[in-house]
């Protein structure tokens, strides 16, 4: 009864401290800082050794949180070994795989087999003990993260050979590092209790992968299931994580019935069972996009339980002790991973370019890294907790600084897509329409009589007699980066879109990452390129559904759909930029407005506000004001230049 107090009193102080550091951990971010690294101080800070929040043994008995958390991690790792998408690298990926893999591993073990005489816990072991715990470090400094990698990738909507080739090898490895974990725990074992070797450790061993694989197989059936039983997508976030919490369970039941009833512990790795279950569901059912939207969806609550209570875990004291061994070991690892990366890039025959910073994209560790720390931690307890600090104190400086060398990486191999910084305001508004047709003469003329400065692009040559007379059409052979800065487009407020889908997103896309437009519109052809426009930003308008909404509006709503549309003369709607310092700081009901102008919203920062009497306007804001033009007119100068 007890224990089930504790559980509940440890549980309810936890989750007080989880949701305080999901909110406090956004300060590490716009730090640049990885997300990961802010949970883990914020539990460093609450734990038993800072704040005292709860106690030393409340880490113990909320070990559930830890198994549930790393079969979450398995089945995300397990759902990014994608085959159909890693064929067109599948050479370099092997071989900067097994460089990679090979290099880290033996120079990273081999690094604390030396330093065996300076780390604390390591200094009375036996020589058996210390080549044990140096192959569970080589180990674990193989790991990877793919989680921080695909962050990275699509925070920059990185694409190419490099993005691709890393991506790839980053998952491969998170999935090797499981197998290679499950033999070396085994040896390990072997050469702490001093039992001596026989052959028939290696067929025990190759037995528990065979049939820790084959519950992985039937775990992916059983996860497939789960998938398609029903739409509830709450219900199947939590049958999902008590699977994988399953699977922990009837790994330990089975370890201590094996060893009761046969006299030797027959060990099913959880985290490899997870990790081919989700590699079953997603490379050989129909669910995959679901499956990956929800584990994209469960992540973020996963990682700041699992991340909080591994940063209260630390101990602070032993890490202060092995601060320097954690930097030499953080640095070993490094040198590792550059030799690894340039010798797999060799034999995949890699570009020198690629080869020389072929080893920035894998620095980062953070999940599966730390859940293998935690088994060890639980499995050793003599010494466990002291090795997974130094480990711990070493993947902490690796998810620190890996991001931003990998960052610098896709940049200098030409692969960042992401978008360029907006520029300001240049007094003048201008707007490029891509497409010649009778729709987009229309919306120039239209916008021309609201005073912007319009013009058409077309790719195809323009027919005899169908140039208007009173707006400018250029016309471009192709649409490439040097096109767009020739027709000036840094200076647009607004590109529009009105060619073939696939035209559209070019232009689009061309603007996104070298232009720093502030508004992209397209109009939509296909539904199904929905997605992709959506990615960028754009303003979509479905020719279909956008008349439809049209005519619902103006049956439910006449006049103010008039207003809005602009369908009386002497009125408009505009969205102003606050560019004059008279006006920072000044609420908006003592903005003095005309009579015949209201305000329909305020965006700060690309969202928009719920705004009212009170708020404040600061610059750089938009502020979108409906009345007559002449009164917008004069507010145009005051917003722009001070009363």
């Amino acid at each position: 009864m007890e224990y089930w107090i504790n559980i509940i009193t440890y549980g309810a102080a936890f989750a007080i401290v989880a949701i305080a550091s999901k909110q406090i951990s956004k300060v590490f971010q716009k730090l640049k800082l990885p997300l990961i690294t802010g949970l883990i101080v914020i539990g460093m800070i609450a734990g038993p050794y800072l704040l005292k929040m709860f106690p030393r043994e409340a880490t113990g008995d909320l070990g559930f949180i830890n198994d549930i958390s790393l079969a979450f991690i398995a089945f995300a790792a397990g759902a990014e070994m994608y085959f159909k998408e890693l064929r067109s690298r599948m050479r370099s990926i092997v071989w900067m795989t097994a460089g990679q893999l090979a290099i880290t591993f033996i120079l990273g073990g081999f690094a604390v087999w030396l330093m065996a005489g300076y780390i604390p816990f390591m200094k009375d072991m036996g020589s058996g003990a210390r080549i044990a715990v140096a192959l569970l470090a080589g180990t674990i400094f193989v790991a990877r993260s793919p989680s921080s990698a695909i962050a990275i990738i699509n925070e920059m909507r990185a694409k190419g050979p490099f993005t691709a080739t890393a991506i790839g090898v980053t998952v491969m490895i998170d999935v090797l590092v499981i197998i290679l974990f499950t033999i070396c725990f085994s040896f390990a074992d072997t050469l702490i209790l001093d039992s001596g070797f026989h052959i028939t450790s290696i067929l025990f061993l190759l037995v528990e992968l065979a049939v820790s694989v084959g519950i992985g197989i039937g775990l992916g059936k059983v996860l497939e299931q789960i998938m398609r039983i029903t739409k509830m997508e709450n219900l199947k976030a939590i049958l999902i994580l008590v699977s994988g919490f399953s699977i922990y369970l009837l790994s330990h039941y089975v370890r201590e019935l094996s060893l009761n009833y046969i006299g030797h512990e027959v060990y099913l790795e959880p985290l490899l069972i997870c990790i081919t279950g989700s590699f079953v569901l997603t490379n050989y059912s129909k669910v995959r996009p679901e499956w990956l939207d929800l584990l994209h969806k469960m992540g973020p609550y996963v990682y700041v339980a699992f991340f909080t209570l591994t940063g209260a875990s630390l101990s602070l004291d032993i890490i202060l002790e092995v601060w320097d061994i954690a930097l030499i070991l953080f640095l070993v690892r490094m040198a590792a991973m550059m030799v690894g990366g340039f010798v797999g890039g060799s034999l995949a025959r890699d570009p020198i370019k690629f080869n020389l910073i072929a080893w920035m994209p894998y620095i980062t560790q953070a999940g599966v890294a730390l859940g293998l720390a935690t088994l060890i931690a639980a499995k050793y307890p003599t010494w466990g907790p002291e090795f997974a600090t130094v480990i711990i104190a070493v993947i902490v400086l690796n998810q620190v600084v890996g991001p931003p060398f990998f960052k610098w990486a896709i940049t200098f191999m030409g692969e960042d897509h992401s978008r360029a910084e907006l520029r300001e305001f240049d007094g003048i508004r201008d707007a490029i329409i891509f497409g010649l047709e009778s729709q987009s003469i229309a919306l120039a003329r239209q916008l021309i009589k609201h005073g912007w400065e319009a013009k058409i692009v077309t790719i195809r040559e323009i027919p005899e007699g169908q140039r208007p007379e009173d707006v400018e059409v250029i016309y471009v052979p192709d649409l490439t980066p040097q096109v767009m800065k020739e027709l000036d487009s840094k200076q647009a407020e607004a590109i529009v879109g009105m060619l073939s889908d696939e035209e559209n997103f070019r232009v689009l896309e061309l603007a996104y990452e070298n232009l720093g437009t502030r508004d992209l519109i397209v109009r939509l052809n296909d539904r199904a390129n929905l997605e992709k426009f959506h990615e960028l930003g754009a303003r979509i308008v479905e020719p279909n559904t956008a008349i439809v909404s049209l005519l619902d509006h103006f049956v439910r709503s006449p006049e103010a759909t008039s207003l809005l549309l602009g369908l009386d003369e002497n009125q408009d709607t505009v969205e102003l930029e606050v560019l004059s310092p008279d006006l920072h700081g000044m609420a908006l009901r003592d903005l003095r407005l005309p009579a015949d102008v209201i305000v329909l919203g305020l965006k700060r920062g690309g969202q928009m506000l719920i705004s009212h009497g009170y708020t404040r306007l600061r610059k750089g804001d938009n502020v979108t004001l409906v009345g007559s033009n002449e009164s917008l007119e004069k507010l145009a100068l005051r917003f722009a230049a001070g009363k």
